[in-house]
């Protein structure tokens, strides 16, 4: 795991300075990434320079330095992951007699000899692994960027004057002299809506994130990138079922050797691994599957809170006794929680408010201390349907397809039509008449929230509300304006009820995942200098699940019952049959009592108008309400407080994650 940034610029170097110079800098903004070694390549005449940082982890060796050349000097590149099938690619190249004169192990190595080799498309379907790379042809004069299949590797870019940019992290961008954004108040919009900011887009105008399963070619700092998909997720579901297992166990035997197979390549490493562990179905798996091919026991880490609800450390304890692992697990304090928040805008360099970032960094900071790289459960849920918002969906959608579309529609408009409060006024008085389960607090509300839900034309919008925290984000933010995106216009809503639940998991593989959950982990481990790998994300793990039929998946009330078939296998029913839990912590509370004088400073109405990007009468209102009691509004209320402690990060210039601090 590293970090690299670098341009390609018209101007001269008398114009901007030193090209070498200035890429030694957008990667020190990354030092976080790779504290272990810095390097940089420029060709001045080109206008193209390279800066990479390194987290050792194979080739601990000089044979591992990058910015990299290949064999024959055609290609330089800087790249952030791991090909975990390198030997495979190397014998491969053995084989057909096209094999350079090894040089080292790396697997940075053998890539540049694969794209030698095949090119930069072939190379890259045939790697298996995570990655973010920028490749420079030295004979082409083109830059290649390009990401991993399921983008567990960010990679941003855009144009600043006559330069193009790019680079691991914004904070890269941000060292290149002129950097001056602009907020983009479209994707702020979004972030209202989703908590994060779905990719192609970012917080700022003109700067972009490189979609997963992508390469660019650039020609020329001015022109336009040419973007080639060359893996999707809709193309493996597209496929014929071929040679898919007949029965449930037949599957799971495949299922358990595929993860076993993708397991074993990633615990391929130079230095001490581990694994996080939550005591769950995911985290589970992959420790069970670790330990049984490991000649020694698995270090596994998990952190626990004392407050009710939140706390899987004693399943996560009592999964690491049964398997035998070497656990570590660690108590964290409200205080101890609440002192990384004023750490989140340096390690996440765009707004970002899922707020499961906080127990993230801290169990990667534990796992720190005693690993470098850690394995996580992450990319399970989505492709064996283990949010609860799946089953949900897929209830309502079943009740509602019965209605006539017209009536549903006609019912909405009349309960929208008359504002909450009103609607409480008017059931008062019959409150104590109702059997004890129909007498909500916030009655005018939850109506509304019902008429949204009945109004909603397809699946699509249905779900678009499941997914959403500002329900109508273009309110709030002054001068913005939604746009399209795969909840709303980017993709085909299913047509039957029974394809709906397949939809929701499919949509969630190309936005939920790699726009929030993949970045959270990845920054909140990278901020302590941490690999993270996702066995499941393997994509011949993606592949043959998205292929599986959907009651291999779900049945009955059991989500995820194949991957439980494989694990039962190796832990007990026992330990693991419980309801799901999130990994979060108790902001609702914590913003009524320890957080109460940060928020209110943050979102002060006078500071919100002087600021001008939020109208600040439906946070005030907000925040009253969830001040006094009567309604919930964590999740809202903290996607405007991290925009706004963002805002005021940046206005004091941007930040980059300090790793002796971040690891303390």
């Amino acid at each position: 795991m590293c970090g690299l940034a670098g341009f390609l610029s018209s101007l001269t170097a008398s114009a901007i300075g030193d090209p070498a110079d200035i890429a030694a800098r957008m990667g020190a903004a990354l030092r976080h990434r790779g504290p272990d070694e810095e390097g940089v390549w420029s060709d001045p005449a080109a206008g193209i320079a390279l800066a990479h940082r390194r987290l050792a982890i194979l080739d601990l060796t000089v044979a591992g330095r990058q910015p990299m050349l290949s064999a024959s000097g055609r290609y330089v590149v800087a790249f952030n992951g791991e090909i975990y099938n390198h030997n495979a690619l190397r014998a491969e190249l053995e084989k057909d007699g096209v094999a350079p004169t090894w040089r080292g192990h790396s697997d940075t190595e053998s890539l540049l000899a694969a794209i030698e080799a095949w090119g930069v498309e072939g190379a890259l379907k045939r790697s298996v692994g995570m990655f973010a790379l920028a490749l420079w042809d030295r004979t082409e004069r083109a830059l290649y960027l390009a990401r991993d299949r399921l983008g567990e590797k960010p990679l941003y870019y855009g144009r600043s004057g006559r330069s193009f940019l790019f680079g691991s992290q914004l904070a890269a961008l941000a060292a290149f002299p002129g950097w001056q954004p602009q907020i983009d108040r479209d994707s702020l919009t979004l972030y209202l809506r989703h908590n994060y900011i779905p990719a192609p887009r970012t917080i700022y105008q003109g700067i972009s994130k490189l979609r997963p399963g992508t390469f660019a070619i650039l020609k020329n700092a001015l022109s336009d990138p040419q973007h080639v998909a060359y893996w999707s997720p809709e193309r493996t579901t597209s496929q014929p079922e071929g040679d898919l297992p007949a029965t449930l166990r037949e599957a799971a035997d495949r299922l358990e050797q595929l993860m076993r197979d993708a397991i074993g390549g990633q615990m391929i490493a130079d230095v001490p691994l581990g694994a996080f562990l939550s005591g769950g179905i995911d985290s589970s798996t992959v420790v069970a599957l670790m330990q049984a091919q490991a000649a020694v026991p698995v270090k596994t880490f998990s952190i626990g809170f004392r407050e009710s609800g939140y706390d899987e450390a004693p399943y996560a304890r009592a999964v690491a006794k049964h398997l035998g692992t070497d656990h570590t697990e660690l108590y964290v304090t409200p205080s101890e929680a609440r002192d990384v928040i004023p750490l989140l805008p340096a390690i996440y360099d765009e707004p970002f408010a899922d707020s499961s970032q906080i127990p993230t960094y801290l169990v990667s900071r534990l796992a720190r201390r005693d690993v470098t790289v850690a394995l996580s459960g992450d990319g399970a849920d989505e492709l064996f349907g283990g949010y609860t918002r799946y089953h949900l969906g897929r209830r309502v959608w079943e009740r509602l397809s019965t209605a006539p579309r017209p009536v549903r529609t006609a019912f909405s408009k009349v309960i929208l039509g008359v504002r909450p409060e009103t609607w409480g006024a008017v059931f008062a008085p019959a409150t104590p008449l109702l059997p004890k389960r129909f007498r909500h607090a916030n009655l005018g509300h939850k109506l509304h929230r019902l008429a949204e839900v009945v109004g909603a034309p397809d699946f699509q919008a249905l779900y678009r509300m499941l997914v959403s925290h500002w329900t109508a984000p273009e309110s709030v933010v002054l001068h913005g304006h939604e746009p399209p995106s795969a909840f709303s216009g980017g993709a085909s809503s299913p047509t039957a009820v029974r394809d709906a639940l397949h939809w929701m998991m499919d949509c969630d593989l190309v936005t939920y995942l790699p726009d929030d959950i993949l970045v959270k982990v990845d920054r909140a481990a990278m901020a302590v200098s941490l690999e993270t790998r996702a066995p499941f994300l393997d994509h011949r793990v993606v592949e043959f699940a998205s292929r599986l039929p959907l009651a291999f998946k779900v049945h009955g009330g059991t989500s995820k019952r194949i991957l439980r078939e494989v694990l039962y296998r190796y832990v007990p029913r026992h330990l693991l049959d419980r309801p799901k839990m999130g990994f979060g912590v108790p902001i609702d509370s914590w913003l009524r009592g320890p957080l109460r004088a940060w928020a209110e400073d943050l979102l002060d109405e006078s500071r919100l108008k002087r600021e001008g990007y939020f109208d600040p009468r439906p946070i005030r209102e907000k925040w009253s309400e969830h001040l006094s009691g009567a309604r919930n509004w964590q999740y809202l209320l903290w996607d405007v407080l991290i925009f706004q402690g963002w805002l005021e990060s940046n206005s004091r210039g941007t930040v980059t994650p300090d790793c002796a601090m971040a690891q303390a």
